[in-house]
């Protein structure tokens, strides 16, 4: 099994080339101004969808999942120069047959990404919603 990030007690670095979304009071690291959406669907179901999702993506690889902990890895290739980054998801199980997630996207090398992991993030939540 993969070694997952712990999202309550996950400290950002304080260079600018991560994107962290979480529901509130999930991860205090979070950015406050970008937020998952609620979704109508299990917890199990809103895993598959972003787990076809991360499989039909081009510039995503190396893909780690573990279904009973509701949890997905992967490493993501930007397009020009090829640099490699590392994505973490968190599937939350909420009430009434709803869910959503926490997702960090960083760059392993790099001061700052010119927002290439902000964007990756809204293109999964836009992609996750177009349901």
């Amino acid at each position: 099994m993969a070694d997952f990030i712990n999202f309550k007690s996950l400290k950002r670095p304080a260079k600018p080339n991560t994107c962290l979304v979480a529901p509130e009071n999930h991860c205090l690291a979070a950015e406050p101004d970008f937020a998952p959406p609620e979704l109508m669907m299990t917890g199990r179901g809103l895993f598959s969808k972003l787990n076809e999702i991360v499989a039909s993506e081009r510039s995503f690889g190396k893909i780690e999942a573990d279904a009973e902990a509701l949890r997905l890895k992967f490493v993501a290739t930007t397009g020009l120069m090829r640099f490699k980054d590392d994505v973490d998801l968190e599937i939350i199980p909420l009430d009434d047959g709803r869910a959503t997630f926490a997702i960090y996207s960083r760059s392993r090398v790099g001061y700052s990404d010119l927002g290439a992991n902000r964007k990756r993030v809204a293109k999964l939540i836009e992609r996750v919603t177009a349901i």
